[in-house]
């Protein structure tokens, strides 16, 4: 489905929004209103923030992979798209939902501004370079907003810097920078501020021994051993009867959203390209 910039059946709606460009669809709206009618008929607001996170991610079971879906427009602009998400988008989306399900702001216009909020450095559109592209800085400014904590360190995680310049090697791989090169050097700059802070990661051999310590709807970014990259997947910890962690996660293009048959840990150590996870969870 074509993504559009809604201007007619919803123009009362975009009125009543911040003034910028953003693109979605009828489908979108709809599928907003429906989990915020699950939420209500659940009473979820009444649950902790990670549970909602918990159970809202559960929502999206089955919803299609699909790949690109934030560069489908020349310009930056708030992209929603409730019908198709990645790792990243399935995380972001959800989180936003929770947020709106959690402070009882359940307006569509609401879900805009928690979305772009957690998406865009100090929440603020102002082109491509002011989106979170890598992980660890998205990790980095939504801790600054007070919207996470990485409690890696404290449960265990060794110290680990990440040398990241992916992006500014391979700027042909990203349609924004290949059409507009000035933005290179800004992407330089910030990877190299990226690459100067400590992180801390759970190496994969010690993900069985703190299992007990990641809670039901924690955020798990899979830290990759993949040259100029940080962080290679995100998704959701899901506790199953046993109080084992699983992980709910948009896997790849030709699958669905989905909660992994094996735990959390084998699952990472399955992956070749994984070598260990950052666990981060929400602030009440």
């Amino acid at each position: 489905m074509k993504l559009i910039l809604v201007s007619i059946s919803f123009f009362l709606l975009i009125l009543s929004t911040e003034i910028y460009p953003q693109f979605f669809t009828e489908e979108d709206v709809s599928i907003f209103f429906e989990k915020i009618e699950f939420a209500k008929n659940n009473n979820l607001k009444d649950l902790p923030l990670n549970e909602i996170i918990s159970a809202i991610g559960k929502t999206f079971i089955s919803t299609d992979y699909i790949a690109h879906t934030l560069e489908v427009t020349d310009n930056e602009e708030l992209i929603i798209n409730l019908r198709g998400l990645d790792c990243t988008t399935f995380l972001e989306t959800t989180f936003a939902l929770a947020l709106c399900i959690k402070n009882n702001e359940t307006e569509f216009e609401n879900f805009q501004s928690y979305l772009k909020k957690i998406r865009y450095r100090n929440g603020k559109i102002e082109n491509y370079t002011s989106r979170l592209h890598y992980f660890s800085d998205w990790i980095y400014d939504n801790q600054r907003k007070n919207l996470i904590e990485d409690v890696t360190k404290k449960i265990g995680g060794v110290e680990k810097k990440f040398n990241v310049n992916f992006m500014s090697s391979n700027p042909h791989l990203y349609k924004h920078l290949k059409n507009n090169p000035k933005f290179i050097p800004i992407i330089k700059k910030q990877e190299s501020e990226i690459s100067k802070r400590n992180y801390y990661f759970i190496p994969e051999n010690k993900i069985s021994g703190i299992d007990n310590e990641i809670k039901n709807g924690d955020f798990i970014a899979l830290v990759t051993n993949q040259n100029g990259l940080d962080i290679g997947h995100v998704g959701i910890a899901i506790k199953n009867q046993n109080g084992k962690t699983h992980f709910l996660h948009a896997p790849v293009v030709g699958k669905k959203v989905e909660i992994t048959s094996e735990p959390l840990y084998e699952y990472v150590k399955n992956s070749k390209k994984h070598i260990g996870i950052i666990v981060l969870r929400t602030v009440e």
